[in-house]
């Protein structure tokens, strides 16, 4: 029982803040600058999320030829990049970080 009050009050948590400018986005006309700049908070949002993981190894940064992380991370980019193709990206970006350990334990 406490774990579904638990996950009902994350819910609301969750939910209630963001209603209210759900609710709001319909009826309220979005400034066009303010548009056109949300457009970029999932990029900024992954990139926080991916960055540490690509430069930081113990909380220092690692920029050596064994940061196998790092240099997956550069050719996932460029493949992303030049193709524009998901499936291919994640494919190679993997293959990557294999090659990458293989030859650089």
């Amino acid at each position: 029982m406490n774990e579904v009050l638990l996950i009902l009050g994350m819910t609301l948590v969750t939910f209630l803040p963001r209603y209210g400018v759900l609710a709001l986005m319909g009826r309220i006309e979005m400034p066009k600058p303010l548009f056109k700049a949300l457009r970029y908070v999932p990029v900024t949002v992954l990139s926080a999320i991916v960055m540490p993981d690509l430069l930081l190894k113990d909380g220092s940064l690692n920029l050596a030829l064994n940061n196998s992380f790092l240099a997956a991370g550069i050719i996932t980019i460029l493949v992303a990049w030049r193709t524009k193709n998901l499936l291919l990206t994640i494919v190679l970006g993997m293959a990557a970080l294999w090659v990458w350990r293989a030859v650089f334990p």
